[in-house]
């Protein structure tokens, strides 16, 4: 009984993974080998969950109005998300690829000040703070080229949702056969016989 329910719960996962797996491994290869198409799915992507977290936003706000004072709060974002959603879609693609670029020069701005000031708080503690500055000092140079040059952020983003991908493919894939082989140790295991 026990061995049964085991295996049908060890066989449900095993696919899952296995088939997450193979669909990482998939999309990472489809980044590399059709990078412009990539970048066109990157923009259609950006727009729809911009359009989508929107709805699902305003709808959210609405669901809270009784219970929250500031709901409408989170209605403008949703208006907001919904508005650059339709827009991007408008603006298919250079909207969302904008924002894609922007978005990344931020973060690396926002990343590299903070990095710097955290080196500096270091510092005055007395702690080792060489190498914290020198991150925050690359991460706002490195703000500074992808302001500068969005096609090679997009070209950057692209190689990292790649990279990214394929790495989580192989270990998903590498999680199913380790699972898989747990599975048949307890199986052999539960299907030993007792010493007598």
């Amino acid at each position: 009984m026990a061995q049964t329910q085991l295996g049908k719960a060890v066989q449900g996962v095993w696919w899952a993974l296995v088939i997450r797996g193979l669909l990482a491994l998939s999309i990472g290869i489809l980044i590399l080998a059709r990078p412009m198409a990539s970048v066109a799915a990157l923009a259609l992507v950006i727009a729809l969950f911009a359009l989508v977290q929107g709805i699902l936003t305003i709808i959210h706000a609405f669901g809270l109005r009784k219970v929250l004072a500031h709901w409408w709060v989170l209605l403008l974002s949703g208006i907001i998300s919904f508005g650059l959603g339709v827009a991007a879609l408008y603006y298919y693609p250079a909207l969302s690829l904008a924002y894609a670029v922007v978005w990344t020069a931020w973060w690396l701005v926002l990343g590299g000040v903070g990095g710097i000031s955290i080196a500096a708080m270091d510092r005055g503690a007395g702690l080792p703070w060489g190498w914290t500055m020198v991150w925050g000092v690359v991460g706002v140079i490195a703000a500074g080229v992808a302001f500068a040059n969005p096609p090679a952020t997009l070209a950057t983003l692209l190689v990292l949702l790649a990279t990214f991908s394929l790495i989580a493919g192989l270990l998903l894939l590498a999680g199913a056969y380790r699972l898989r082989a747990a599975a048949d140790t307890v199986a052999e295991t539960l299907n030993r016989p007792d010493p007598a």
